[in-house]
């Protein structure tokens, strides 16, 4: 009889210990995670010609506040570490070791600029540390067998740009186009973009004319512009820029069809600096609602953003689609971390990015969600159409790209 209790009480203990053996196994981590801590890098132009974007990284702060006043995520509380670039490719590569190296972050979220995250993506992919959720269209982001670590956010800049394309070619084909365009990764990727949009028609391009982030003026190309005889102004350019070839071309007298990258659709941002009068009738794209949109009031993701504003950065604009874009980006980050349970490493954080469907941000248009898949590591895929009208924006057309709730 002692033999078989012995025997039974060898099998308790042993079933005990898996059991808890399995528990504990339940919970994994890599560096930057724990038991009461999730470690987030990030770097943003709070300086720089692209500054006007710091906000973005202010926004998210204020959110993951929110998240950790609301008990964190599954318990853990998120220490957002955001360091200033000033847009420059080689400071970000310094900011970028210095949070995965020194800091010993389990990941870097929503760092801005093209040029900036073309000279980490390397060292990210290499180092196997996920550089999630991209701010920036490059289509380079969605390019999971060579770079499985790199995963973007908003729709690609070459997409957006075959919007306008195509739009042109229906409603003025005979338009003679002009583009001025940042001379850099950024901007050669909405040009690549226009360009396979137009096709055999991209003839219809009379002057193309580059910039550099460190001009002071962009004037110069704009009279040049001006004199090709272009009657269409494709504006390729970040917020500063933006603004000021929208007042350069009023001040020449210029009056051609202007469009406006997306990211430079600000009204905060860029409109109302550039002067309501002289913004009338410029198209854009958005994937976003308008915080300046009257609306959007009694829209309930809206609320949500202008209660989230209210309490926790009483100080951001309401109007500046710079915030609006941090808070969708954040409301994404924090949806991953939620799938991941207590997986926190970084494969998982990859595949947790991977395998969002139907994900909607407050901030988001009707109709426009968030898919992604092993293969698919472009988040949002669609745009509308939008033309400024007094002082907002005005969507115009159907949603395009992308396969709605693929």
């Amino acid at each position: 009889m002692t033999a078989i209790y012995r025997r039974l009480g060898a099998a308790v203990l042993a079933l005990f210990t898996a059991t808890c053996g399995s528990a504990f196994a339940q919970k994994k981590y890599d560096p930057g995670a724990s038991d009461t801590e999730i470690r987030i890098g990030n770097i943003m132009p709070y300086s720089g010609p692209a500054s006007a974007y710091g906000v973005i990284g202010k926004t998210e702060e204020a959110y993951f506040r929110k998240i950790n006043a609301e008990g964190g995520i599954n318990g853990r509380k998120i220490t957002f570490i955001s360091y200033d670039d000033g847009y420059s490719p080689p400071k970000a590569v310094e900011q970028a070791r210095k949070l995965v190296e020194s800091d010993g972050v389990l990941l870097i979220f929503n760092s801005l600029g093209t040029p900036s995250n073309v000279a980490i993506q390397k060292y990210m992919n290499d180092k196997q540390v996920p550089q999630l959720f991209v701010a920036s269209g490059a289509t380079k982001w969605n390019s999971p067998k060579e770079f499985p670590w790199t995963m973007g956010w908003q729709p690609s800049y070459q997409s957006e740009a075959r919007i306008y394309a195509k739009y042109l070619i229906k409603e003025k084909p005979d338009a003679k186009i002009g583009v001025l365009y940042q001379n850099d990764d950024f901007g050669k990727d909405y040009l690549k973009g226009l360009k396979d949009g137009l096709g055999a028609k991209s003839s219809m391009i009379v002057a193309e004319l580059g910039y550099e982030t460190l001009d002071p003026t962009i004037d110069n190309q704009v009279v040049k512009l001006k004199a090709s005889g272009a009657d269409v102004f494709i504006s390729i350019t970040t917020p500063k820029f933006a603004a000021q070839a929208i007042k350069r071309a009023a001040e020449f007298n210029w009056k051609p069809l202007q469009i406006v990258a997306s990211v430079s659709s600000s009204v905060g941002g860029v409109m109302k600096p550039a002067g309501f009068e002289n913004t009338q009738g410029i198209l854009s794209a958005a994937y976003d609602k308008d915080g300046a949109d009257p609306q959007w009031d009694n829209d309930p993701g809206m609320k949500n953003f202008a209660t989230f504003l209210a309490k926790y950065y009483p100080e951001g604009n309401k109007s500046d689609g710079a915030l609006i874009f941090g808070y969708g980006a954040a409301q994404t980050m924090v949806k991953v971390l939620q799938m991941c349970g207590d997986d926190l490493t970084r494969a998982n954080v990859m595949k947790q990015a991977a395998s969002l469907k139907d994900f909607v941000p407050d901030t988001l248009l009707s109709g426009i969600k968030i898919n992604t898949s092993a293969t698919d590591f472009a988040p949002i895929e669609q745009l509308q159409l939008m033309r400024f009208k007094g002082e907002k924006w005005e969507l115009f057309g159907d949603i395009i790209g992308g396969t709605p709730g693929r």
